[in-house]
C-alpha cells in the first residue's frame, strides 16, 4: 500500500514536470522554434484543430518559421489566427506558404516573457506541492485506519518529501534554462 501511494505520487509529479516542459517550450525566445506555435488552433471544418495537424511547420532559418498547410484553402485562416494570437508575430503568405519572421526581442518584452516563465514554473511547483499534500493525507489516513505502521507512515512522508524536492528542482532547472535563453541577446 505504501509503495502504491509513493508510485502514484511519483507518476503524477512526473506528469506535472512534463507539462511544465511542454508549456515552457511554447514561450517565445528570440530564435525561431516550431514549438512556439503548439498552442495555435485553427477552425478547420468547424472544429478547433492544432496547427500541426493541418500544416507542416518548419524553421528553415534562425529567424524564420514557415507554415505550409496541406489544404491551401485555409491559408488565410491560419495567417489570421497566428496574427491574432498573443505571440506578437506578423505572418505573410505567398499563396502557398506562410512565412513568419521572428523579430528580435526588446528588453521590455524579454522581461515580460521571463516573468511569464516564472509564473508557469510557480504554477507547476504548486501542483507538485498539492500532490505531496494529497499523498501525505492518504498516508495519514492509512496509518489512522491501522493499515500501515507509524514507521511506514514516517518513511512514506519522508519519501514523498524527497520526491517533491527532486521534482521541484527539475521544474526550477527547466525554468532557469528557459529564462536564460530568453534573456540572452
Amino acid at each position: 500500500m505504501l509503495k502504491d501511494v509513493i508510485k502514484d505520487a511519483k507518476t503524477r509529479m512526473d506528469t506535472v514536470v512534463e507539462d511544465a516542459r511542454r508549456k515552457l517550450s511554447t514561450v517565445r525566445t528570440g530564435r525561431a522554434s516550431v514549438n512556439i506555435l503548439d498552442n495555435i488552433s485553427v477552425e478547420y471544418y468547424g472544429t478547433p484543430t492544432p496547427l500541426t495537424q493541418v500544416a507542416n511547420v518548419s524553421a528553415p532559418e534562425a529567424q524564420l518559421l514557415t507554415v505550409q498547410p496541406w489544404d491551401p484553402s485555409i491559408l488565410n485562416l491560419i495567417e489570421k489566427t497566428i496574427r491574432s494570437s498573443d505571440l506578437g508575430l506578423n505572418p505573410s503568405n505567398d499563396g502557398r506558404v506562410i512565412r513568419i519572421p521572428i523579430p528580435p526581442l526588446n528588453q521590455e518584452r524579454r522581461k515580460q516573457l521571463a516573468k511569464m516563465v516564472r509564473d508557469i514554473a510557480e504554477d507547476h511547483r504548486t501542483a507538485v506541492r498539492n500532490i505531496r499534500r494529497d499523498s501525505n493525507e492518504h498516508l495519514k489516513k492509512l496509518q489512522k485506519d491501522k493499515k500501515i505502521t507509524e514507521d511506514d507512515e514516517k518513511n512514506g512522508l519522508e519519501e514523498t518529501q524527497k520526491l517533491t524536492d527532486s521534482h521541484i528542482e527539475k521544474i526550477n532547472e527547466v525554468a532557469k534554462n528557459k529564462e536564460h535563453e530568453i534573456m540572452t541577446v
